[in-house]
């Protein structure tokens, strides 16, 4: 019984997590993701509206770009610039940017 207790929260972890099943292919997120360096690849960089610190993404997890993008294009996480770049995203564009981000390890972006 405690086995079973044990799988079944194991495999709702892994259920719920934002881990990237499927690779995306970082040659194709580089040239798709030319516009994020215009704000996310300029050191301490200040956006306009709202006011704050345009984070750096390059090396950031691929499973958290994933998932932050896809709620950018719903509308789950408000930010109007983002947004509009979600919007013109499809899941496998998205899928790309998250493999070439992740794999630039901090360097820029």
């Amino acid at each position: 019984m405690i086995k079973r207790l044990v799988l079944a929260a194991l495999l709702g972890c892994a259920l719920s997590s934002p881990v990237v099943a499927e690779r995306g292919d970082p040659e194709q997120g580089r040239v798709i993701s030319f516009t994020c360096a215009g704000c996310h690849g300029i050191p301490f960089h200040q956006n306009v509206y709202p006011t704050y610190s345009v984070p750096r993404i390059g090396g950031q997890n691929e499973g958290y770009i994933v998932s932050a993008l896809r709620a950018y294009r719903s509308g789950e996480r408000r930010h109007p610039t983002m947004q509009a770049q979600g919007n013109t995203l499809s899941d496998q564009d998205i899928l790309d940017i998250a493999a070439y981000l992740a794999d630039l390890g901090g360097d820029s972006q």
